[in-house]
């Protein structure tokens, strides 16, 4: 059953419709990409309500290209400009923008999109490759697990968050408090509320469109002119970018598989990856006083990271509903918004494996159109940093609300884009972690209705999450990891501290 699922998404992939969405994602999230500033959560939030009219799978084929896309935009502004255009490329600055100014800067594009691609490739098909292996895990899965692999995913938030750890943790518990809103999952009692208007709660999407969206807009208000204002020249050789790519396939290999590894992470993301693999490059090359002036393979690690990201940020979301970064949380708002529950039935063959193989092969097709785009468009794609604000700002915000209030026609929704992009620009000035909020909103229901059916299963006995012998072995072992997740760095602390003192 599992081959007729992935011969079903060869077909629905190769229809001219879907193939259209696929294209259309993968320019969309360069755009967005190469915008600095903006990033694949915003352009996927802007788009999230707009997919309402078109079938599941195109849906979600059109958000996940613009986040697989919007992994190489990223590189562009970050080449050009010495600004990433996203998070995720700030360590293709270090090398990338020297080579610009060296006169490469066609060069440094050309080896953006080929590790790109090469990476995005190779992670991808071994997704597919070990996901038979993959669904027997989740298969395996219940309510007692999923609920604590989601109180695992908001014990992240103590790894994940930079800077203060009590504010990553109040941030984490304002997002659930706002799951709390409207009826109660399985008493349907109102809960902070008597208006109708949220009886079905705070709705996810505006809550999204509000942080990414509108807070990032707020923040570009304060500028003035174009994105970039300096003069970019395109300078280099492309097919000399593919060349120094191919010969070094072990830092692509190496740095995918650091980016798949570190983006199926709950909570770490891309931005993590792409510093870890640079990171990784310098310490193993012979020459590492190079990087930073211009090293091509700095760039090779830093972009294959990308790409790789994408395919592990992709494990726990489809699997658990669990978002590894920003992109993948407002994925699962796109899934959850078609009536797509990430979990069993994304892997269940008679459920919606089909869809989740579409999804995987549109990402392989998607990896080529990056590699077409970014061979064929190089010298063209300075003029993406150089759009005036004037005119972005109010296109986004005029999109964000009619798309927001089109979803489900409530007043209340166009309410929260404003209130939560009020937050979300404050929460970044003052260094709350977005991340750990996002995580709160997501988890929160996840982990109420599991907790909620486990002790139904178990007629209120809390021992369904510790006892092996009569529910199985998996349940004990997440908790330990709950646990040390949670009191690790302090243990750790405490016994490098009686070290010292003996």
């Amino acid at each position: 059953m599992t081959v007729e699922s992935l011969f079903g998404a060869f077909e629905t992939l190769l229809t001219f419709e879907t193939m259209i969405w696929v294209v259309l994602g993968i320019l969309l999230g360069i755009i967005v990409g190469a915008l600095p500033g903006l990033g694949p959560p915003l352009g996927m939030a802007i788009i999230l309500p707009m997919t309402a009219p078109l079938s599941p799978e195109n849906a979600i084929i059109l958000l996940i290209g613009i986040y697989s896309g919007s992994m190489y935009g990223g590189s562009i502004a970050a080449i050009l400009i010495n600004t990433p255009g996203v998070s995720s490329s700030a360590a293709t600055m270090f090398d990338g923008y020297p080579m610009s100014k060296q006169g490469k800067a066609a060069t440094a594009l050309s080896i953006s999109a080929t590790a790109s691609t090469i990476a995005g490739l190779f992670t991808i098909t071994a997704l597919i490759l070990f996901s038979p292996f993959l669904v027997e895990v989740v298969l395996a899965v219940g309510s007692p697990e999923r609920f604590l692999v989601a109180v695992l995913g908001l014990a992240m938030i103590t790894v994940v968050t930079r800077g203060s750890v009590a504010k990553g943790l109040l941030a984490g518990v304002a997002g659930l408090l706002v799951t709390t809103v409207g009826s109660a999952p399985m008493s349907l009692d109102n809960r902070y509320t008597d208006s109708m208007l949220l009886y079905d709660g705070i709705d996810f999407v505006a809550v999204l469109i509000g942080l990414f969206a509108i807070a990032e807009m707020m923040k570009l208000a304060g500028q003035t002119g174009g994105i970039a204002d300096q003069a970019v020249d395109i300078g280099g050789g492309i097919i000399d970018g593919a060349v120094e790519t191919i010969k070094r396939p072990f830092t692509v290999f190496k740095s995918s598989m650091i980016g798949m590894i570190v983006g199926s992470i709950p909570g770490a993301g891309s931005t993590v990856s792409n510093f870890v693999a640079y990171s990784e490059a310098v310490r193993s090359s012979d020459d590492p006083d190079s990087f930073g002036s211009g090293n091509e393979t700095g760039v090779v690690a830093s972009e294959a990271s990308n790409n790789g990201t994408v395919a592990g940020s992709l494990i726990p979301a489809i699997s658990f509903g669990i978002p590894g970064s920003s992109s993948t949380a407002v994925l699962i708002a796109g899934l959850l918004m078609h009536n797509l529950r990430p979990g069993q039935s994304m892997f269940d063959p008679s459920g919606e494996l089909a869809l989740t193989y579409t999804m995987l092969l549109a990402l392989l097709v998607g990896n080529v159109i990056i590699l077409l785009v970014g061979l064929t468009l190089v010298t063209r794609l300075g003029i993406l940093t150089r759009i005036d604000t004037n005119y972005l700002i109010p296109m986004v915000v005029v999109l964000s609300f009619l798309g927001t209030y089109a979803l489900d026609s409530n007043p209340i929704d166009v309410v929260t884009i404003i209130v939560f992009g009020v937050i979300g620009f404050y929460m970044v000035r003052y260094n709350y972690s977005v991340i750990a909020f996002v995580l709160g909103v997501v988890l929160g229901g996840i982990a109420e209705n599991n907790l909620y059916t486990s002790l139904q299963i178990s007629d209120g006995s809390y021992m369904i999450f510790l006892n092996p012998i009569e529910y199985g072995w998996l349940s004990p072992l997440l908790v330990v990891a709950i646990v040390a997740i949670l009191f690790g760095p302090f243990l750790k602390g405490r016994l490098d501290a009686y070290r010292e003192s003996a």
